[in-house]
Order: C-alpha cells, then sequence, then structure tokens
C-alpha cells in the first residue's frame, strides 16, 4: 500500500468538483484520528472538526446533533470510516447534499466492505493511504497550496517509520504468540504482528451489541485459565460486567491485559498513539509488565 499514488487516490475520492475556495478548507472528520491527520497534511491551510473526539464515549452509542449537521453542510471535505462502523455519517450526508463537497471513505480506500473488521485505523496501510488521499483532495481543492500539501504529506510519510520499524521488530520476536480480546478492535495490527487472534466469534458478538453465547464465554476463560493466549486486548472505552469480568480472570490467571482504544487520546498524535499501544503490547509479551 505504501506505492498508492497521489492519482490514485484521487480516483478514490469520491470527488463532485472542485470547490470554491476562500479562507481555510472547511474539513469534518467522523473520527478524531482521520482529523488529527488531516490537520499535519492540511496545517494552516485547513479547519478541521472531528465529531468523535470523546475517550470515555463508546462511539458506537453516538448520535448526531443539529450542530453536527450543521458542520457537515458547511464542509468542503468529509473523511468517515465506513464499513458500517459510522453510518450516521452517511444518513447526514444524505440530508445534505452538495455538488461541491469531496467525500473520502476509508473503507473505499482500503477495499473493505460491510462485515469486515471496521476499526481500520489499526491496519498500518490505513493512515499511508488516507494521508494521500487527504493531500490530493487538498490539492484540489486548494491548489495555490499544492507544494505545502506535499510537503507535509512527505513528512508525515517519514514520520510513519518509527511505528513501520515497531511493527516489523515485534512480527520478529512475536511471530505465531496466541492471544485474545474482548473485541476486535486491535485485529488488523496483530494480523501486522502476526500474533494468532483467538475467539473471534466472541469479540464479534460483543462489537455486535449480542450477547456470546455460554460456549463462546466457556472457551474464552478457558484461554485465560490456562494462559493458552498470552495477552488479552480489552477495548478502554466500552466495559460492562463480561468483559470486567475476564479482565480480571486474566489478572488472577497472570495474563497480562492491554487496553486498546477506538478514539486518539487527547493531545497526542496518530503515531504517538500508535506507538504507545504497540511499546504497551511489546513490554506486556516480553513478560516485563501486566
Amino acid at each position: 500500500m505504501r506505492n498508492f499514488t497521489l492519482a490514485a487516490a484521487a480516483a478514490a475520492v469520491l470527488l463532485i468538483s472542485a470547490p470554491g475556495h476562500a479562507g481555510p478548507l472547511k474539513i469534518v472528520a467522523a473520527e478524531n484520528f482521520y482529523g488529527d491527520v488531516a490537520r499535519q497534511i492540511g496545517g494552516p491551510e485547513v479547519d478541521v472538526t472531528s465529531i468523535l473526539s470523546n475517550p470515555n464515549q463508546d462511539p458506537h452509542d453516538f448520535e448526531a446533533s443539529p450542530s453536527t449537521a450543521r458542520a457537515i453542510a458547511d464542509a468542503a471535505l468529509i473523511v468517515y470510516s465506513g464499513a458500517d462502523y459510522d453510518p450516521w455519517m452517511e444518513k447526514l450526508l444524505s440530508a445534505s447534499p452538495s455538488s461541491t463537497r469531496q467525500v473520502i471513505v476509508v473503507a473505499a480506500l482500503m477495499h473493505r466492505k460491510s462485515g469486515d473488521n471496521p476499526h481500520l485505523w489499526y491496519d498500518p496501510a490505513t493512515m499511508p493511504t488516507v494521508a494521500k488521499a487527504l493531500a490530493s483532495a487538498f490539492e484540489t481543492g486548494d491548489p495555490a497550496h499544492k507544494a505545502d500539501y506535499e510537503d507535509r504529506l512527505g513528512a508525515f510519510l517519514q514520520s510513519l517509520q518509527a511505528m513501520d520499524a515497531q511493527v516489523t521488530a515485534m512480527h520478529r520476536k512475536y511471530a505465531g504468540t496466541e492471544v485474545t480480546a474482548t473485541e476486535p478492535v486491535f485485529g488488523y495490527m496483530a494480523e501486522a504482528l502476526g500474533l494468532k487472534m483467538r475467539n473471534g466469534d466472541f469479540q464479534v458478538a460483543v462489537m455486535n451489541g449480542t450477547e456470546p453465547s455460554a460456549a463462546q464465554v466457556g472457551a474464552f476463560e478457558n484461554d485465560l485459565k490456562s494462559r493458552t493466549a498470552k495477552v488479552l486486548f480489552y477495548n478502554s472505552q466500552v466495559t460492562d460486567d463480561l468483559t470486567a469480568r475476564l479482565q480480571k480472570l486474566a489478572r488472577d490467571s497472570g495474563v497480562p491485559v492491554v487496553g486498546v482504544s477506538e478514539t486518539e487520546p487527547p493531545g497526542m498524535t496518530y503515531q504517538a498513539w500508535m506507538t504507545g499501544q504497540l511499546g504497551a503490547l511489546d513490554k506486556a509479551l516480553s513478560g516485563a509488565g501486566s
């Protein structure tokens, strides 16, 4: 995916026509990590609003407000995940049609569809692709600053090399290690690391708000008690009695617990967020922490 060109990015953007440009381009990102990348690429030439940014909120419980609808109506460019992660965005776009708005659907860029794991930002290939699509869209909306967007895109891609190196090193150390999770939030990154994820059906049930079966719960508990799973991932933004009980069982059984989130923490960049979580996982898998 790293050879994804700006021309290909432009083709993947649902581009209707170049908007009239006066002042900073108004960008709306459904999720704050896409908003962060938009700021890094756009710099002072863009004004970014991120809708999902509360680290204490379950993104699946989000309900759009009138202010959200107004922001979308005024935006020159919209970026959202798709693949059923943020279906409210499609409804808002349909309710506010525009002949000038550009729309980037990340799932389309990454060739993902309904039913696939929607946590696309944990795939190391996603953000370079999104960044290139954003730079292409910004250049269309504001060609006078094309060189600035290209320079910032280059700097952003360069900054991801530390994460790539971290993934490569951890893959070398831990590929084949069995792990488990309460939800498939970290799934793409776990795959990139070569980890063997267990209890997939349990995770999908929890993500979709349905009750895992007794057999699924029993298999999960056995993986923790036997320490077959070497790490338990949990969604730090979504807790209930079952997931809390599994975390306690993991700790009681000596299985390290690693929290991952669906929202970029305040005051962090996407790069720092990802490398920090990878660092916590490396510590857990090395036996240095729990």
